[in-house]
């Protein structure tokens, strides 16, 4: 019985995951044609701790059927967005979305958000990283994901494991976009990360790392944090946007440890806890205040003086 209630439960944690609609009727009406300029491979030849990978790339369809999701990633890549070059700011965010190092939710936590961003101006840049290997039969993969949602300490267990490479896949991502920023007209000192549930680790270990000049210049863990046993926090940490709903049962606890570290530390993130949205809000729109997180973000931006063209007066 207990065992029925924890798949019901992993259940509805997936079903939240493929909720909503559109979020946004600029990005909805862009969506059919709007795709990335151009797609770079992060690591020159073999990603590191790749080299003798066996799987293939596959993209499967949603349990909801609503959307695909991509998996078995091998060869890590960046997605180019560019803003017109009328309304560029010179501001670049990374994207990763989640999937539980599994999978990756790569349009509403990647490139839907990237086409919200680069028609308020902002580059983006969605990160394919590598994931855990997972059958390659669509119903045995979904089969083991629910299994391991159904248990939060099971799905937490091997999470710093299963996350290792797409972690350095972020920072190596972090590193090529500062590379060529002046090639995509960005400020080399203007360059951000969004993450969501996983992807949130991947950007909050960039955020972390020891190497202050490889950190992002700002990063947004978005429902997600450092999994595992809390890094040591940095000094001098840059700007930190934190966004989760607090009926987020799957990893509310360790957003909420995070943002706790992070003040203990000395820092001072931006925080915002919707009352509803769960886990996996994303792009999706489910009528709740989680829907605006994105605007949330920008408004946080604009503070930065983020928003403002490189080069233009800032408030």
């Amino acid at each position: 019985m207990k065992k029925n209630a924890a798949l019901i439960a992993a259940a509805w944690v997936l079903l939240a995951l493929a909720s909503g609609v559109e979020a946004d009727d600029q990005v909805a009406s862009a969506k059919a044609t709007a795709g990335p300029q151009t797609v770079i491979a992060i690591w020159p030849g073999a990603a590191p701790g790749s080299e003798h990978a066996q799987q293939r790339e596959q993209t499967s369809l949603f349990p909801s059927g609503k959307f695909s999701v991509i998996r078995n990633v091998t060869q890590p890549t960046l997605s180019v967005y560019l803003p017109d070059p009328a309304v560029a700011t010179g501001t670049g965010v990374i994207i990763a979305p989640g999937g539980a190092f599994r999978f990756l939710t790569i349009d509403a936590e990647g490139n839907d958000v990237a086409r919200w961003l680069t028609a308020h101006g902002i580059a983006a840049f969605v990160l394919k990283y590598r994931v855990a290997e997972t059958p390659v039969d669509d119903g045995a993969m979904w089969r083991d994901i629910m299994s391991r949602l159904a248990s939060t300490s099971a799905a937490m267990s091997s999470i710093e494991a299963d996350g290792k490479l797409a972690v350095a896949d972020g920072q190596q991502a972090v590193q090529v976009v500062r590379e060529r920023a002046k090639e995509w007209g960005l400020a080399p000192n203007r360059v951000g990360f969004v993450g969501f549930s996983a992807g949130a680790m991947v950007a909050s270990m960039a955020l972390l790392q020891m190497s202050a000049p490889q950190r992002p210049d700002f990063v947004a863990p978005v429902y997600g944090a450092p999994f595992g046993a809390m890094p040591a926090i940095p000094a001098q940490l840059p700007p930190v946007f934190i966004a989760y709903a607090s009926d987020d049962t799957l990893v509310g606890e360790k957003v909420e440890t995070f943002y706790s570290a992070l003040r203990q530390a000395g820092q001072h993130p931006e925080l915002h806890v919707y009352a509803k949205g769960g886990h996996g809000f994303g792009m999706n729109r489910q009528g709740t205040s989680s829907d605006h997180w994105i605007d949330d973000f920008y408004h946080w931006l604009e503070s930065l003086g983020m928003t403002g063209r490189v080069g233009s007066a800032q408030k």
